[in-house]
């Protein structure tokens, strides 16, 4: 049994396979990448990619994957939306992290390096925020520059900039890192501001979603 993660970036992968070598040992994974669709879901916005992301999912599935973790914030919301076509639980990689933002304050600013992330993030949070019965402000940030450095190579100097964001907020309860690819710069900040990323939370549903699946009678949170 095996979780897939579908990816619209290969630097993805090692950033999973770490945090399941310190969380989750003996956890399977299968990563598939196809940075197409990020370009394309950039371009055209979500809704055109929505084919070739069922696609992607029927493909890990066929492969042998249980559950499959989206860990792109731009096509999460239609991934997840396609899980009844897919038969298996798919599942997006900030969903945790924008419940968890949610149960901290109202004051909601997000980060994120490309627009298209924007939307489907702050939707993802008043979502959240609904379903919690909880009143939030989301206000989205696009931090200029970090992208075209992250798309170069420029790690660190992507994420400085998204450090350097983040130090400048002053009206906010949580910051949420939108990506996976800015869940690093919270070790460059200096803000006292309580700040969330997706990486850990979302392998971790992931992780009990294979158990569940795994084992229908397993508790969650209980290990039994």
């Amino acid at each position: 049994m095996t979780l897939a993660l579908l990816h619209t970036s290969p630097r993805h992968v090692p950033v999973f396979d770490g945090l399941r070598d310190a969380d989750h040992q003996g956890l399977e994974l299968r990563h598939f990448v196809d940075e197409e669709l990020l370009s394309r879901a950039r371009a055209e916005g979500p809704d055109a990619v929505r084919d070739d992301v069922r696609a992607a999912l029927e493909r890990a599935v066929d492969l042998g994957a249980r559950v499959v973790l989206c860990t792109c914030s731009t096509i999460g919301g239609v991934a997840e939306a396609a899980a009844p076509e897919v038969g298996v639980p798919v599942l997006r990689v900030d969903r945790p992290m924008a419940s968890a933002a949610v149960a901290v304050g109202p004051r909601i600013v997000v980060l994120a390096t490309v627009e298209s992330t924007l939307g489907p993030t702050a939707a993802l949070i008043e979502e959240e925020a609904r379903r919690a019965g909880n009143a939030v402000a989301v206000r989205g940030r696009l931090v200029g520059g970090a992208w075209q450095r992250f798309e170069a190579g420029d790690l660190e100097g992507s994420l400085r900039l998204v450090a350097a964001a983040a130090d400048e907020e002053r009206d906010a309860d949580v910051i949420v890192l939108a990506q996976v690819s800015t869940a690093s710069a919270q070790h460059l900040m200096a803000t006292t501001i309580p700040v969330l990323s997706s990486p850990r939370l979302g392998l971790a549903a992931g992780a009990e979603a294979m158990a569940i699946a795994e084992y229908p009678s397993y508790a969650p949170g209980t290990g039994e």
